[in-house]
Order: C-alpha cells, then sequence, then structure tokens
C-alpha cells in the first residue's frame, strides 16, 4: 500500500507541480523523491518534524485536490491504458503490417516521453 501511495503522490507531483510553492516542491521532492525522512527535512530547513510533517499531509491534500477537478492524472493513465490495449490488438491480429506496428510503437513512445 505505501509504494502505491508513493507513486500516486509521485505521479500527481509530476502533473501539478508548477502549482505548488516552492516550500511545498521542496518538502515532496525530498520526501516521496529523494525518500529522506522527516528528520532529515526539518534539518534541511531549521524547522519542527512536525512542521515538516504538516506541511506535507497538507500539500498531498492539495495534489488530490487538484487531481480531482482537473484529472489529469486519471486521463493520462486512461489513455495509456488505451494505448497499450491498442498495442496489444494490433500484435495479436496484424502480425504482417509493419508501417501500422511502428506507428503504434511511435504513439507508445510519444506517451512515455511525457511520463
Amino acid at each position: 500500500m505505501e509504494i502505491e501511495k508513493n507513486y500516486r503522490i509521485n505521479s500527481l507531483f509530476e502533473f501539478y507541480e508548477p502549482l505548488l510553492t516552492n516550500k511545498q516542491k521542496a518538502y515532496i521532492q525530498l520526501y516521496y523523491g529523494d525518500d529522506y525522512s522527516l528528520g532529515e527535512i526539518a534539518e534541511e530547513f531549521s524547522v519542527s518534524r512536525q512542521a515538516v510533517y504538516d506541511n506535507i499531509k497538507r500539500t498531498e491534500k492539495i495534489l488530490e485536490g487538484y487531481e480531482s477537478k482537473l484529472k489529469l492524472y486519471q486521463a493520462f493513465v486512461a489513455r495509456n491504458e488505451q494505448v497499450d490495449a491498442i498495442s496489444d490488438y494490433i500484435k495479436t491480429h496484424y502480425h504482417g503490417d509493419a508501417a501500422l506496428i511502428k506507428m503504434i510503437q511511435q504513439l507508445v513512445n510519444l506517451e512515455a516521453d511525457s511520463e
């Protein structure tokens, strides 16, 4: 469960980072991206562990709020699932159509590059 939460917060952070304050960005990046402990972040910013914890929890709620309104991450996941389904279908049903397979692979690469 913790790995899934970390992945989700990191993913939301990728989409909504520009909407956060510099402190929120730094705390989330250090905590979720760089695996710093609350104590390490507190020491880095000369604040209490509780202040770091409160800021991170508040920022998590902000990220979830942005996602509930804008649904950018949800749309991204849905697009990736659809591209994967199309790619799998083509690979199993159109073995000889190299041009079609190449176009699908380019689409998959575009989606991967946008992550």
